[in-house]
C-alpha cells in the first residue's frame, strides 16, 4: 500500500487540520482494509482490490458534464458541484439555501467522525481524505420548491466527497445526489443529513459510475421529532458497489420510506447495507429493496431493523426482492430483527428468482415478441422504484434505465 499511502500523506501533510486527518489516517492503518472473513464484508470481492493503483490528488480535476448530467442541471432549481470531493461551484441565488465548505470532524450526530466512524475502514479513509465537508443547509421554513442538484464528478484517480446536508425546522426541499466519471478510480462518499422537527427531505441518490469503479458509500439520516425522510437510492454503475444506508429515529414521529434498486450487468457486485435504529417511539420505517442482475453479475442486501428498549409503537417494515436474469447470476438475500421492544410491529420479506414464466407466457399469447416481453416484464419490475421519483428526473433516470435494460441478454435458468 506503499504507493496510496504516500500520497496521502502528502496531502494530508498540506491541509489546515493535518492533525486530526492524522489521527484518522493512523485509526485507519490500524483497522486496516476489511477483508472477506469479517462477517459485514464477506460477500465482497475485496481480493480485486489493489489501493496501490490509485492515488490521492490534492487539486480537482475538471472535465465536461455528461449529457445526462447537462439534462439533470436544466431540471433543477439550483446546483452544487463537487469534483473529486472538493467544491467547485454552487449557485447563491435561492433563498433559504446556504452552501458552503467547512474543515469541520464533527458528525452530525454530535460526536468526531472519528468516534463515530471508529469501526469503518472506507469512513475513516474519508475522514482523513476529504478535501473538507460540503454543508448543504435549507432555513427554518423554507420550502425549495424546485430539486437540488449536487453533481459529483470522479475525474481523478480516487474521489473522498463528505456531505453534510442539515434542514431547518418546518422546512421542505428534494435533493438529488448524483454521480459520474471513476474510471479505474476508488470512489468513497460519506454523507449526513439531519432532518428537523417536521422537516421533509425527499433525497435521491443515483449513481453512475464507469463499470471499473470501486464505489463504497455511506450515508446516515439523523431525524428529529415529526421529521420525514424519503430516500431512494440508484446503483448502476462500478465494478463494486457497495451502498449502506442508515436511519436514525431520535425523536417521536419520525418517518423514514427507503428505496434502494440496482441493476447488474457483466461482472459488477451490488452490495446494498441498511440499517433502521429506531431509537424513539411512534417511529414509522418502510424499506424496500429491489434489484435484477444479469451476466455474470452478483448482488447482496442486508438489512437490519433494530429498535431500542422503550421505542414504543415502532412500525417498522422491509422488504428485499432480486431478479434473476441470467443462470449465471446470483443474489443473496439477509434481512435482520433486532428488537427490544414488545409493542411494536414489525416485519420482513425477500425473494430470489427469474422471470415468472406464467407472465411471460400470457404477453407472448397477446402477440408481443419473447424479446419484447422480457423487456416489458423487467421494465415493469423496476418501475415501482421509479414511480416515487419527482417529475422531469423520473422521466430522466426511466429513459437512462430503459436504454440500459435494452442492451440486456436475458437467459432463462
Amino acid at each position: 500500500m506503499k504507493i496510496f499511502a504516500d500520497s496521502a500523506l502528502s496531502f494530508i501533510s498540506e491541509r489546515p487540520d493535518t492533525h486530526v486527518r492524522e489521527r484518522a489516517w493512523s485509526s485507519f492503518s490500524s483497522l486496516g482494509l476489511p477483508t472477506p472473513t469479517d462477517e459485514v464484508w464477506r460477500y465482497a470481492p475485496l481480493s480485486d482490490l489493489d489501493v496501490d493503483q490509485f492515488s490521492v490528488s490534492s487539486s480537482p480535476k475538471i472535465a465536461a458534464d455528461s449529457p445526462f448530467a447537462a439534462q439533470l442541471v436544466e431540471t433543477s432549481g439550483y446546483v452544487v458541484r463537487i469534483v473529486d470531493g472538493f467544491l467547485t461551484s454552487s449557485d447563491d441565488s435561492l433563498p433559504g439555501v446556504k452552501v458552503s465548505s467547512v474543515h469541520d470532524s464533527s458528525s452530525l450526530s454530535g460526536t468526531s467522525d472519528l468516534e463515530h466512524y471508529e469501526s469503518d475502514s472506507f469512513a475513516l479513509l474519508n475522514v482523513a481524505l476529504a478535501p473538507a465537508t460540503t454543508v448543504v443547509e435549507i432555513a427554518e421554513g423554507t420550502t425549495v420548491d424546485r430539486p437540488i442538484v449536487i453533481l459529483y464528478s470522479a475525474n481523478g484517480s480516487s474521489s473522498f466527497s463528505r456531505t453534510h446536508i442539515r434542514l431547518g425546522r418546518s422546512s421542505s426541499a428534494t435533493i438529488v445526489e448524483y454521480f459520474e466519471g471513476g474510471h479505474d478510480a476508488l470512489v468513497v462518499p460519506l454523507s449526513e443529513y439531519e432532518v428537523a422537527d417536521n422537516a421533509s427531505l425527499q433525497l435521491v441518490t443515483y449513481q453512475r459510475l464507469d463499470t471499473t469503479a470501486w464505489h463504497v458509500a455511506r450515508t446516515t439520516g439523523l431525524l428529529r421529532r415529526d421529521a420525514r425522510l424519503r430516500q431512494s437510492v440508484l446503483g448502476m454503475g462500478a465494478h463494486y458497489d457497495r451502498s449502506r444506508n442508515d436511519a436514525e429515529f431520535l425523536d417521536v414521529g419520525g418517518e423514514n420510506e427507503l428505496r434502494t434498486t440496482f441493476l447488474g450487468t457483466g461482472n459488477q457486485v451490488h452490495d446494498f447495507r441498511t440499517h433502521q435504529f429506531h431509537k424513539a417511539a411512534r417511529t414509522r420505517s418502510t424499506l424496500l429493496s429491489k434489484g435484477a442482475v444479469a451476466d455474470e453479475s452478483r448482488s447482496v442486501y442486508t438489512g437490519l431493523i433494530e429498535i431500542e428498549k422503550g421505542a414504543k409503537r415502532t412500525d417498522a417494515r422491509q422488504t428485499n426482492h432480486n431478479l434473476l436474469l441470467s443462470a449465471h447470476a446470483h443474489a443473496d438475500s439477509v434481512p435482520n430483527l433486532d428488537i427490544r421492544e414488545n409493542d411494536v410491529m414489525c416485519a420482513h420479506a425477500s425473494s430470489v428468482g427469474p422471470l415468472d414464466e406464467l407472465q411471460r407466457w400470457y404477453l407472448e399469447s397477446r402477440g408481443v415478441t419473447p424479446k419484447d416481453a422480457e423487456r416489458l416484464m423487467i421494465q415493469g419490475f423496476f418501475y415501482e422504484m421509479l414511480a416515487t421519483l419527482p417529475g422531469e428526473l423520473a422521466d430522466l433516470v426511466e429513459s437512462d434505465v430503459t436504454s440500459a435494460l435494452a442492451k440486456l441478454q436475458v437467459v432463462a435458468s
